[in-house]
């Protein structure tokens, strides 16, 4: 076995090792008072129910995909001389790999998940004594969920690329045999992250619009029927949901540079295929150092601790990037290509940085996008969601001015260090891309301390304990806020680069199988036809998700009214309310949703490449191919800018709602409060639900079309 296999299973075998610590570290901290364990039991069945009914639902769709993959590569598409193995050896690998990438992104995603929701009481727990103590322990919570991920990702492709050499496949094939690795994990983030954006949002409307516009009791109140289906719901869709997506943005990228790196061979030999899973290795440990020192003091600002680590995590990844770079892309043909490679990794650090502070800027009430939102509330709630929609609508600009930067700079960059053919110039983008997952498990870790404070939070104010601690875990919240939509601005980046290397992944394995390079012309109908297709998918998708979650939320908002009025008592604080019946709502109303847009994410692409089959002529072999091409192009373009509008509107709705809370323009109960309630309940299934879920859609469309090209020739 090549040493930078061995290097890159020992730093993921460390890495889960890391992650076993920080669980018992967390594990042994103290669980606070009988009642705040009482909320935090309610908050783990709750999410944990949900979950194991979530994830048999996938497993079950899996388990259907996977057939239908093994019968179309077995017995339906037609061999040709470039396969890199026979029908039946395709179809095995293609399909086992599927699974593999499904398991692995289930078990991440649940071990998060479960971490999660037993640090949200600890955290709280020592927010009594400490700002310090509650701040790393959901960090560290967090940081389970960022290394399980991003270590399994790795060890899964790393697994099977290993047992595939080992069983005599030659090192520029089997890339092509394990892209349905890529593929399970994203079809399981489609529906985790689906699944669990109309859970926490349906809750999150319904507990608003009755709890804070119409009963007039503040956020987390005990009294609301809906609270403790509110705090389940931000661990299933920011803890399980956002780590299967990442989860799916390291194996797809992963998988796709590794198909763009067997351009490489004649330049640097197996070495440009396993880059990916070495610089990858080394971002991991980059972010245990980052995890690692992050502190604070009393008066201390924690997101600042936060940054600290980040921009440590940065450099540390930046310094592995260019060491893995030295060692396996320099050869004595090419000499001083690591440098031009290195500073393609070093666009993608940079790119992930300027996505945190364009994030940053629309979603942050210092700033005057969230102001500007604020001030249309004091003329009511029309107002308020004309000022959203155009903050979202402008924010698409200065991102795709980022991207285009990036993808631009990082192709000649990659073209000077080959010095010949596209080639360079498509895996300089790959390694962009690389450099920006870089600090995937820091960026996670910090992702999933949101709802873990936002839990804590939430334990707080319904277990009664004091002003004093309340303001801490209200800092750490308000952090936990910040950081839970830098991390949606980082994903929809990383997603937008890594669209466009699995695109070129995709053109590569359609030269691969055919021997002719395509290219996407849209003056062909049939292509045209595709790309429409595509950016109507985006669109439809986008329908049905918020449309599930007006549907639920309705329900949750009935239910609530219900108990309010046969159960006088519960605003008096005589009655206890019934928390469990709003759980069981979300719960089958997500569950039920979530299938319709998640078989039309996956049937959209099979059907068009199928449809257009039957126009392939002896003229024109590739008609299909290059007609999925089209849609996945313009799919993936409309879907980048629908997911930043949706991703920024929501989260500056947010924010003018919690500005307006700071005590500005009238401040709680206000008329300007009720607008901005209203523009936020408009913006909840934009940033948790449409929005994340495009992330996943995009890739989802790559690596589909990666796994069944075959199928369109």
């Amino acid at each position: 076995m090549k040493p930078a296999l061995i290097l890159v299973f020992t730093i993921s075998f460390f890495a889960l090792a890391v992650a076993l610590w920080l669980i018992k570290w967390v594990m042994a901290k103290d669980t606070g008072t009988a009642d705040m364990r009482r909320i935090s039991d309610a908050i783990k069945s709750g999410a944990e129910a949900f979950l194991s009914r979530q994830n048999r639902t996938i497993v079950a769709l899996a388990g259907v995909l996977a057939i239908i993959i093994f019968v179309l590569y077995a017995f339906v598409r037609h061999h040709n001389e470039h396969d890199p193995a026979s029908p039946m050896v395709l179809a095995l690998c293609t399909t086992i790999s599927f699974a593999m990438g499904a398991a692995c992104s289930v078990i991440a995603g649940y071990i998060g998940m479960w971490v999660s929701i037993r640090t949200n009481i600890r955290a709280a727990s020592a927010a009594r004594n400490s700002l310090n103590d509650a701040l790393q322990i959901a960090l560290r919570g967090g940081a389970v969920s960022g290394l399980f991920v991003t270590a399994m990702s790795l060890l899964g492709i790393g697994g099977l690329f290993a047992a595939l050499k080992l069983m005599g496949f030659d090192y520029s094939r089997i890339p092509f045999m394990i892209v349905g690795y890529g593929f399970g994990a994203s079809f399981v983030a489609l529906f985790a992250q689906l699944g669990g954006g109309i859970y926490t949002k349906a809750a999150d409307v319904g507990a608003d619009l009755v709890g804070k516009v119409e009963a007039g009791i503040p956020e987390d109140d005990p009294r609301n029927p809906a609270v403790i289906a509110d705090l389940v719901g931000d661990n299933v869709g920011d803890c399980a949901g956002r780590g299967a997506d990442l989860f799916e943005s390291t194996a797809a990228e992963n998988i796709g540079a590794m198909i763009l790196g067997v351009g490489l061979i004649p330049f640097f030999g197996w070495q440009g295929v396993l880059f990916p899973l070495v610089a990858r290795a080394f971002g991991i440990l980059a972010s245990i150092f980052g995890i690692m020192i992050v502190k604070t003091d009393e008066k201390g600002d924690p997101m600042q601790a936060l940054n600290r680590g980040y921009y440590l995590t940065s450099l540390l990844a930046a310094l592995g990037f260019a060491f893995a770079a030295w060692w396996l892309l320099s050869s004595d043909k090419l000499p001083h290509a690591w440098i031009y490679f290195t500073a393609c990794g070093l666009i993608g650090i940079l790119t992930a940085q300027a996505f945190v502070y364009i994030t940053q800027y629309y979603t942050e009430y210092k700033y005057r996008p969230v102001l500007t939102i604020a001030e249309a509330s004091k003329t009511g709630p029309a107002t308020n969601i004309i000022a959203g929609v155009a903050v979202g609508l402008e924010c698409t600009a200065i991102p795709v001015l980022v991207i285009s930067t990036a993808i631009l700079a990082s192709y000649y960059l990659g073209l000077k260090a080959l010095g010949t053919g596209a080639m360079g110039g498509l895996f300089g983008t790959a390694v962009a891309t690389m450099g920006m997952l870089g600090t995937a498990a820091y960026i996670l870790a910090m992702d999933t301390f949101g709802p873990i404070t936002d839990n804590a939070g939430g334990i707080v104010e319904m277990s009664r304990q004091s002003e004093q601690i309340r303001k801490k875990t209200d800092r750490l919240d308000a952090v936990g806020n910040t950081t839970k939509a830098l991390t949606k601005g980082y994903a929809i980046g990383s997603a937008a680069l890594a669209a466009f290397l699995l695109f070129s992944a995709y053109l590569d394995e359609i030269f691969n199988y055919t021997g002719k390079r395509i290219a996407v012309d849209l003056a062909k109908p049939e292509v045209f036809i595709g790309a429409m297709l595509g950016a109507m998918l985006v669109f439809l998708f986008s329908a049905l998700a918020i449309r599930a979650v007006g549907k639920a939320a309705y329900d949750v908002i009935n239910e609530v009214r219900r108990q309010f009025k046969e159960k006088p008592g519960i605003m008096k604080g005589t009655e206890d309310p019934d928390y469990g019946q709003c759980v069981d709502i979300v719960t089958l109303g997500a569950l039920k949703a979530m299938v319709m847009p998640g078989i039309l994410a996956v049937a959209g692409p099979i059907v068009v490449g199928l449809v257009f089959r039957q126009f392939i002529t002896a003229a024109d072999t590739t008609i299909a191919a290059e007609a999925v091409a089209g849609m996945l192009m313009v799919g993936t373009i409309t879907g980048i800018m629908m997911a930043l509008f949706f991703n920024n509107s929501g989260g500056a709705w947010d924010n003018a709602k919690k500005y307006i809370e700071t005590g500005a323009h009238g401040g709680k109960r206000s008329e300007p409060h009720k607008a901005a309630v209203v523009g936020d309940t408009v913006g909840d299934p934009f940033k948790d639900t449409a929005g994340p879920s495009l992330h996943v859609l995009i890739k989802l469309l790559a690596t589909i079309t990666l796994v069944l090209a075959p199928l369109f020739l």
